[in-house]
Order: C-alpha cells, then sequence, then structure tokens
C-alpha cells in the first residue's frame, strides 16, 4: 500500500483533494502535483481534507503553503479542513496558522520552558563513565552517561 493516496473530487465551484496516510518528505512531490492539478482546474477554491492524513512532517506542510500563496496571488483560495489535533499542533509548532487557512482555530501553545536545570558540571579529575538503563518495552536498552570518579 502506498505511503500516501491522493483524490480529486472536482465540483462546479471547489476542487476537494483527500490525502490518505502519511505526508511527509517521500510523498510531498506527490502532495504538490496533486495540488497543482487541482489548481489547474480552475476553481475559484481548493479544499484540502487531510482527516485521513495520519502522519505530518513539515516538508508535507511547505507543499500546502507554497499552493496556498499560489492560489492567493491568483485571488483564489485554498483551505485545509478535517485537520487533526496532532496536524493543528505541528502547523503551530512550524509558526504557519497565520499562513494556511484552516476551518478551526490553533490554539495557543504553552510558553517552551527555556529555564531547565543544568547538569552538574565534573569536578577536575574525573571521567565520563556509561552505564545501562533498562526501558521497558524495548530489547536493548538505554545508555546515560554519567561522571565517575578517576580510579574508582
Amino acid at each position: 500500500m502506498p505511503l500516501l493516496n491522493v483524490a480529486l473530487v472536482p465540483a462546479p465551484d471547489r476542487v476537494v483533494v483527500r490525502l490518505t496516510g502519511e505526508a511527509d518528505l517521500s510523498t510531498a512531490p506527490l502532495i504538490a502535483d496533486a495540488l497543482a492539478q487541482a489548481g489547474r482546474l480552475g476553481t475559484c477554491q481548493v479544499v484540502v481534507d487531510v482527516a485521513a492524513a495520519r502522519f505530518w512532517d513539515c516538508s508535507g506542510l511547505h507543499a500546502l503553503m507554497a499552493f496556498t500563496s499560489e492560489m492567493e496571488e491568483a485571488g483564489r483560495s485554498c483551505r485545509l479542513v478535517g485537520a487533526p489535533a496532532c496536524t493543528r499542533r505541528l502547523i503551530a509548532l512550524a509558526r504557519l496558522a497565520d499562513q494556511l487557512d484552516l476551518d478551526g482555530v490553533v490554539h495557543e501553545l504553552p510558553a517552551p520552558n527555556i529555564v531547565a536545570a543544568l547538569p552538574p558540571v565534573p569536578a577536575p579529575g574525573t571521567r565520563l563513565g556509561r552505564w545501562r538503563r533498562p526501558v521497558p518495552g524495548h530489547a536493548t536498552p538505554a545508555v546515560d552517561e554519567w561522571v565517575v570518579p578517576v580510579g574508582g
């Protein structure tokens, strides 16, 4: 099964582009091509239904952004509908909410915690060692670094 399926549903005043699957770097050209085809049909609006898109990355959003800009320059519109919370979060994180026409709001994200606890600075004469900490559900445990006194 392909990573992304695209369906174009033309109507007299709009074209609906339905995306099903994963919108990522490998499928961004398919998205751009489908949007270009929809734009060439000449309707005043293109509606992009992303309700069935399970995964998005910024390359998929970039294809939508570029197409939306082209449509606006031509006096037409591109509207994004059905975006689940995870897609809206990505749009917010990419700071594209004001550049994409969504069917609802993108909720404000909390301010990032830029003040984080720094790890302690090793004392002179110490070296880094390794220890393994098991991770539930993983066959290979994760590796963490910690400070070991020299000669200890």
